[in-house]
């Protein structure tokens, strides 16, 4: 596993944005871990995080994008983050855009937030994890009426390793439902082989996650 990605798992671990308990998600599974992107809250958690989007889409889909695209609401920080640092590591000028949940009939109007998308732009979606590809169904609809433009790819910081709405997982799901490549900047598997590598994570909690895999993991 990559260097940043080992960095990333302890970042989200000291942020407390990555927990191990008992929780119930909103699909109804008892998880015995849980990721919430919203407790990242101070600037300097804010600056590591954009910086750790910046490094994985760097990676993953290269310098070729016009835009970062943040669905409403956890995704405006991400996306606002996610520019700065490119720019910052790569040299390169990035619009941010995300939309509103409601759209503005005054002053700044429509249903959008930051750069305007226009034909021709290529755009990377950026989210904090898919875990049903449901927000998806109203992101793509919003980019796509914007004009002509191109998907590059989603990115979102964990990948669950869960089923989606089906016997695939979600970012899978996504990729052949909208036709564009998804990915993470860590998967849950990296995580758990990571921290109990590093004995973060003991017997009795590696078995309720191998439990947790047997009925909602993905099929290898």
């Amino acid at each position: 596993m990559e260097g940043y990605k080992q960095e990333f798992v302890d970042f989200m671990l000291d942020s407390k944005v990555l927990k191990f308990g008992d929780f119930t998600l909103k699909s109804g599974r008892k998880s015995p871990f849980f990721m919430n992107a919203g407790l990242y809250v101070t600037g300097t958690q804010l600056m590591k995080l954009g910086e750790y989007y910046a490094k994985a889409i760097h990676s993953t889909y290269g310098d070729d994008f016009d835009v970062v695209f943040g669905p409403a609401y956890k995704g405006i920080p991400i996306s606002v983050a996610t520019t700065i640092a490119y720019s910052k590591l790569y040299g390169k000028e990035i619009r941010y855009c995300s939309n509103r949940k409601e759209a503005k009939d005054h002053g700044d109007a429509g249903i959008l937030l930051g750069s305007p998308i226009q034909d021709n732009d290529r755009v990377v979606v950026v989210e904090d994890v898919t875990t049903s590809g449901k927000s998806m169904e109203e992101t793509i609809p919003i980019v796509k009426a914007q004009g002509d433009v191109t998907i590059v790819g989603l990115m979102v910081s964990l990948n669950r390793c869960e089923r989606g709405k089906g016997d695939k997982g979600a970012l899978e799901e996504v990729s052949e439902l909208y036709g564009f490549p998804t990915a993470a900047i860590v998967s849950m598997d990296e995580v758990v082989e990571y921290l109990v590598e590093k004995k973060l994570i003991d017997d009795e909690l590696k078995g309720r996650i191998d439990a947790y895999y047997a009925e909602y993991g993905v099929k290898k």
